[in-house]
């Protein structure tokens, strides 16, 4: 058997239909993959914050505000990074508002996202850094369900290859290079990122109880440890981009997200020493059963869960943790 043969063989297919119609309501398997990470994502930081001590399902009043930032950011990024599809004489302008056509980017995602996490924490009293950790390893594991759908689109694929993982794209295709003969096999870029995003929340899971990462400093390590993904995988894509100084949009966007997330994790374990007293704002406390007031530090005390192991050596030396 030849290589290309094998090639072809140990390939990976792409699924034939990419959305179901019932009556007159056409259901696309790339919206349900994104609504099923934003249930899973949901429901995980909700027993994670609960946990922490806040109210059961305050996350669902912070993502009522969140999740439509979040989609309403991802499409003006997009937009932004890709101004020759709605912009020019032969263009459609109102094309960019025409959401369903596809068309968001998750870095604009993860900036709407913030801001809409940041009002509902201001409106809940959650401190917005316990809400990030908390969210943390649910939103990597949201984006590896999501990239399912570029899977059932055909879309965002990497450059020809000939290995046996290669993924196969129906010919002909919108986004297919030209130049290039039916029967191709692509890098399944989809798939890397799933496989990197689980590794991540194993890392983020692990490292969040071994190291009792609190006020920021979990979200600092997903942000790092998924642009670092995202850096590799934009190399590869093929798919139309804007280009700046030899790069990506994207691969930017990554590497300023690896930034971003390293500053976040050093300047915070710099300026708080111990552990989080709350996951609520000084005086904005929620007493759950199993709680009590500290009227010395005016803090929320959960006394039904054991200290982390940063926690304890912080509170050996003062009854006042930093905030």
């Amino acid at each position: 058997m030849t290589s290309a043969a094998l090639s072809v063989f140990a390939s990976i297919p792409s699924p034939d239909v990419s959305s179901i119609s019932l009556g007159p309501l056409t259901i696309y398997f790339y919206a349900l993959c994104i609504l099923l990470g934003i249930v899973v994502a949901t429901l995980w930081t909700n027993q994670r914050l609960t946990r922490r001590g806040a109210e059961p399902w305050v996350v669902i009043d912070i993502a009522l505000i969140a999740v439509p930032l979040a989609i309403i950011g991802a499409r003006i990024f997009h937009v932004v990074t890709h101004p020759g599809f709605y912009f020019g004489e032969d263009k459609d302008f109102w094309a960019i508002f025409r959401i369903w056509e596809g068309g968001i980017a998750i870095f604009g995602a993860l900036i709407g996202g913030a801001i809409g996490a940041w009002l509902g924490c201001k409106w809940t009293g959650i401190r917005f850094w316990s809400f990030a950790d908390a969210l943390a390893p649910g939103l990597l594991l949201a984006q590896a369900l999501g990239r399912f759908g570029n899977w059932f689109n055909q879309e965002l694929y990497g450059l020809p290859t000939d290995l046996p993982w290669g993924l196969e794209i129906d010919y002909p295709n919108a986004a297919w290079p030209a130049g290039l003969p039916e029967g191709t096999l692509f890098h399944p870029t989809f798939l890397y990122e799933v496989i990197w995003n689980v590794m991540g929340v194993c890392v983020l899971v692990w490292a969040g109880r071994r190291f009792g990462l609190q006020w920021g400093r979990l979200f600092g390590l997903y942000l790092a440890w998924y642009s670092a993904g995202r850096i590799v995988w934009e190399s590869i894509r093929i798919d139309p981009s804007e280009v700046f100084f030899g790069l990506r949009t994207n691969v930017w966007a990554a590497v300023f997200g690896v930034v971003v997330g390293l500053a976040i994790f050093f300047v915070q374990r710099r300026r708080h020493l111990g552990a989080e007293p709350s996951p609520y704002q000084r005086g904005r406390e929620w007493s759950a059963p199993g709680a009590v007031q500290s009227q010395e530090a005016d803090d929320f005390v959960d006394v039904s869960a054991p200290p982390t192991s940063e926690a304890s050596s912080d509170q050996a030396t003062s009854s006042v943790t930093t905030r």
